[in-house]
């Protein structure tokens, strides 16, 4: 079940997937998460618990929001304990001058980058796994 490790690896086998929503990221101070959310995502921090949802759920409930992003799906099962990875992924979009958050699930990692900008990510991706970056 565990995942690759092999950075050569992982890059070269690279693809990904956009996901058609917008995301925000909000903020929670009492931890409460309103009835009807279904977050993509929920974080506890010591400051308050971070969601990142759907824009239209945050409108929809009135919540003040960060961030707006879209979500892209790295389509390969990299390992827990990979080495490098993200960092190499993130650095490639730093030089492309865009900031991106990464959240790493069990199967995959997500980067969540600036809405707008999805398709010169998804770019970067590709050049990435032909060797490019």
């Amino acid at each position: 079940m565990g995942g690759e490790t092999d950075l050569s690896r992982l890059l070269t086998g690279l693809t990904a997937t956009l996901d058609r929503e917008v995301y925000v990221f909000v903020t929670l101070a009492d931890g409460r998460v309103p009835d009807g959310l279904t977050p993509r995502m929920r974080f506890e921090e010591g400051e308050g618990t971070t969601l990142i949802l759907t824009r239209a759920e945050a409108e929809q409930h009135a919540m003040a929001y960060e961030f707006p992003c879209r979500m892209i799906t790295l389509n390969v099962h990299s390992a827990l304990e990979a080495v490098g990875f993200i960092a190499h992924i993130a650095t490639v979009l730093a030089a492309h001058g865009m900031g991106v958050n990464p959240v790493a699930g069990f199967y995959h990692d997500h980067l969540f980058v600036p809405d707008g900008r999805e398709d010169e990510a998804l770019s970067v991706l590709r050049d990435i796994a032909a060797g490019g970056g």
